[in-house]
């Protein structure tokens, strides 16, 4: 194993999270997550609530540069607007929205119980 080539790999990973900040939605995402973190230490969630929390939050990001990815792709393959084109930026973005509106769901069941 080169050294070399799989320190540059973190460097190169790292460039992709500083591109995608540059997303409005991207963005919001890691603001939610940040507040999730600080109201889900005021609110002391156990361990088990945290390992879903980090994870539904994981996979909202993950999904959020996955769409990112894939807008960036099919912009510089199709750049003029073609059907097929819309559905598949459409169809990522809803993905990003599928994982959005599950961890709101999850949030609350952990979170509601804990307020009320």
């Amino acid at each position: 194993m080169d050294i070399r080539k799989f320190i540059k790999s973190f460097g190169y990973a790292i460039q992709g999270i500083v591109t995608a900040m540059q997303e409005q939605n991207m963005r919001f995402h890691v603001l939610s997550a940040v507040v999730v973190i600080i109201v889900g230490t005021l609110t002391g969630l156990s361990v088990t609530e945290w390992l879903i929390l980090v994870l539904m939050m994981a996979l909202v990001i993950g999904a959020e540069m996955f769409n990112t990815a894939i807008e960036r792709v099919v912009d510089l393959a199709s750049p003029a607007i073609h059907p097929l084109a819309k559905q598949a930026k459409d169809i990522a973005a809803g993905t990003v929205l599928v994982f959005a509106v599950a961890s709101v769901i999850i949030g609350l069941l952990i979170f509601l119980p804990k307020w009320f």
